[in-house]
């Protein structure tokens, strides 16, 4: 199933049902996400028995999928970005057996094609392409393996980030908040099914296309997780139970040979500017640029729809 959020004028908007081809809808019986993820057992069966989709869908109309979330933690899942992260800035490895993860601001996510406004070009304004889950109530204690039959649908995240404050709120030691402004997620949530052999081991294992400005930046596959989604989730929820709404993301997307399929964002490609040239050459963005971020999975299937912004000024 796909599921996407029509904008209604409310905060939360009204849950449709998108059609197999993805150019229809049918209005779901559950108001909201939110509702329905509370309430999978009942509104999973009811919205497969949909099988009508009589309105025509406008991508340019639907909200994030889910709009605004009790709870947003992202983690920090690809070793290979980290890694040249760490190199780049001098830092020490982390020694933990454990998934890297911070807890960021989940009362809105910006929906697919809306221009997103920051304040000033000077903060290191860079995209972050990533995937996510989004989770049933998950008890307090579960297993990885018991986390995973709490993933319930599937979404495509731009995970916003601000670099030039994102150093000094680090070093404090605390978790970011000026450097880590709302995310943006792509039109559809879908449900693990819709991937078929692309879900495997709780990773996102297709391609995230990346293109700035109309220019391919990345296309890493989303397979080399760390940790997967099952074992974020456990992770999460070790002295927690986790509210139904729950998102959680991989962190970004990246792959060991990051100089041929390129980067999710633009820290790692400065990376490797630093590691290869001796000095980052790379920009972040400037007011008016646009990415462009799509999932492609196989046969060349956009199972997450596309998500495409603008930057602005706020």
């Amino acid at each position: 199933m796909r599921l996407a959020t029509l904008r209604d004028g409310t905060a939360d908007g009204r849950l449709i049902l998108v059609s197999p081809d993805g150019g229809h809808y049918a209005f779901a019986p559950f108001a909201t996400l939110q509702q329905a993820v509370e309430d999978w057992a009942s509104a999973a069966p009811a919205l497969r028995a949909i099988s009508d989709f009589p309105a025509k869908l406008d991508v340019t109309q639907l909200a994030a999928p889910l709009p605004r979330a009790w709870q947003w933690l992202d983690g920090s899942a690809y070793e290979s970005h980290g890694d040249l992260m760490q190199k780049v800035f001098g830092m020490d490895p982390v020694e933990t057996d454990r998934p890297l993860m911070y807890q960021g601001v989940s009362d809105r996510f910006y929906g697919p094609y809306d221009d997103v406004k920051f304040p000033d070009e000077e903060l290191g304004i860079d995209f972050e392409g990533e995937f996510g889950v989004i989770v049933d109530a998950v008890p307090m204690g579960v297993t990885p393996q018991q986390a995973m039959e709490h993933i319930r649908l599937i979404v495509q995240i731009n995970d916003w980030s601000l670099r030039a404050l994102a150093g000094p709120e680090m070093k404090t030691g605390f978790g970011w908040i000026q450097a880590k402004p709302p995310c943006s997620m792509a039109p559809f949530a879908i449900t693990p099914d819709e991937l078929g052999d692309g879900w495997r081991n709780g990773r996102v294992c297709i391609d995230l296309l990346v293109d700035w400005n109309g220019d391919r930046f990345g296309a890493a596959n989303g397979e080399p997780m760390g940790y997967g989604f099952h074992e974020l989730a456990a992770h999460a929820a070790r002295t927690r139970d986790l509210a139904a709404g729950t998102v959680i993301g991989s962190g970004t997307v990246s792959n060991a040979n990051f100089r041929e399929v390129g980067s999710s964002c633009i820290a790692e490609r400065r990376g490797i500017e630093i590691v290869d040239e001796g000095a980052a050459r790379t920009p972040f963005m400037s007011f008016g640029d646009r990415v462009r971020m799509e999932g492609r999975g196989p046969g060349g299937r956009s199972p997450f729809g596309i998500l495409e912004q603008r930057i602005v000024k706020g």
